[in-house]
């Protein structure tokens, strides 16, 4: 959620509490130059939202910028671990949120789900309470469950344990991998994990045999190709394995990452696909079709979802 926040927002809320934004934006951009210094601006934007209504605010703001573009559902991933480390308790960070996702729905009509991140950086242990946590909270715009954060610490065998708390406890199951690490982070979550959807999952492109599973199984990628590049991840568009991914048969949905950081939008995603990438208006319905298809949502709301689109 923090990685939606506006460079503007963000430097009024630095203002707001007397926090210098030196290092971190600069000429309304947010600054980095790798992974590592992703992750310090991230946790910097992160520490000047710090109350209920702070988190209501910039929920309802990105939320009303998505909608403007036609939108019409969103998950946002969310990370109490970020609401503790400014003293917001877990209820009063999710509380907030929902204040602004609903304000942002009686205005525009956008459904919006949470889904609860670990962070995988943080630990094991750290990832495991969280997770035992998620299962025992209770909110209806709470569906789904993550680990996000440095791919490259630990295992994935080390989170196992807090997805299957969280799997029987009835929460849609995401995790991410293959971004900064290979093929075999990919096969890794889903041997140990098995989700339903895999965030990024884009180095599965370099095991044929990975990639036919991952379409056997009907998991689908969250495919972020703005922040792939931004990255590094791959060093253009042309090399971007999306395109492989669908011939393949591999279901994937469009997606924004982070997008102020990463000088994207979920509109400019879209767009990429179309102009850049080359992919059909059907091509990309069906993305969005997919999309639906595997949001974290009751079936009711999913069939009005398919209704408006």
């Amino acid at each position: 959620m923090e990685g939606a926040a506006p460079p503007a927002l963000t430097m009024a809320q630095a203002e707001k509490y007397g926090v210098a934004t030196v290092g971190f934006v600069k000429d309304g951009a947010y600054v980095w130059n790798d992974f590592t210094s992703f992750i310090a601006c991230y946790d910097f934007v992160a520490s000047v939202f710090r109350t209920a209504e702070d988190y209501a605010a910039l929920a309802e703001a990105y939320l009303l910028e998505l909608a403007a573009a036609n939108t019409i559902y969103s998950e946002l991933f969310i990370s109490p671990d970020h609401g503790e480390a400014v003293g917001l308790s877990p209820d009063d960070y999710v509380g907030g949120l929902a204040v602004g996702i609903l304000s942002a729905k009686q205005k525009t009509g956008i459904e919006c789900r949470m889904v609860i991140i670990g962070e995988r950086h943080l630990g094991p242990e750290n990832v495991l309470a969280r997770a035992k946590w998620a299962a025992r909270f209770d909110h209806p715009l709470v569906t789904g469950f993550n680990m996000a954060g440095e791919e490259r610490m630990n295992r994935v065998a080390d989170y196992a344990p807090a997805f299957d708390i969280v799997r029987e406890a009835g929460l849609g199951l995401t995790i991410h991998a293959g971004e900064l690490c290979g093929a075999f982070s990919v096969a890794d979550a889903l041997d140990l994990v098995k989700p339903s959807r895999i965030g990024h999952g884009v180095r599965a492109i370099e095991d044929a045999d990975l990639v036919k599973r991952l379409a056997d199984l009907g998991t689908v990628l969250e495919v972020c190709p703005g922040s792939n590049i931004a990255l590094k991840v791959f060093p253009d568009y042309a090399s971007h394995p999306l395109r492989r991914f669908v011939e393949a048969g591999v279901r994937v949905t469009l997606n924004s990452d982070d997008p102020p950081f990463f000088h994207t939008s979920l509109a400019q995603e879209y767009e990429t696909a179309s102009t850049v990438m080359g992919f059909s208006e059907d091509e990309i319905n069906a993305m969005t079709r997919t999309a639906i298809e595997a949001a974290f949502v009751d079936e009711p709301t999913r069939q009005v979802l398919f209704g408006r689109l």
